[in-house]
């Protein structure tokens, strides 16, 4: 399904977050530009949280409550993505203190390519199926 235009922008940023995801990674492939020593990957990290998954989620955020309170279903999958955002934005908070950042920013990863995929996947899809009118009234500012 192709996605409704509301929701391209958040489709737009899980591109360049699954990205991040695969330079994460601790077997990744080199990427021009990109060193894959850990202080390199954890500098990086930082940046693009901050600049880009800090205000995605508010994003979704906004989202997921224009979309609740229409279908049970729909909550219960808001739900999950809602507890999946706080253990992401946890694993995010304790990589400092990670001894082993290496592992620590793989796992984080790959618990972020799932969320966002399950979020393409499933949940953009329902939501433009169940809830079009929801999300034709959206106003991301």
């Amino acid at each position: 399904m192709q996605r409704h235009p509301n929701l391209v922008p958040l489709s737009h940023e899980h591109k360049t977050l699954l990205f991040v995801c695969r330079y994460l990674k601790k077997d990744a492939a080199p990427y021009e530009g990109y060193p894959l020593d850990a202080d390199s990957k954890m500098a990086y990290m930082v940046k693009v949280f901050q600049e880009i998954m800090v205000p995605h989620i508010q994003k979704e955020d906004y989202l997921f409550e224009q979309c609740r309170g229409h279908r049970a279903d729909i909550d219960a999958l808001l739900d999950e993505l809602i507890a999946e955002h706080r253990v992401i934005s946890g694993m995010y908070s304790a990589l400092v203190d990670n001894p082993n950042p290496v592992e620590a920013m793989d796992q984080l990863a790959r618990s972020l390519e799932a969320h966002i995929r399950k979020e393409e996947r499933v949940a953009f899809e329902k939501m433009q199926e169940e809830l079009p009118e929801v999300i034709a009234a959206l106003k991301f500012e």
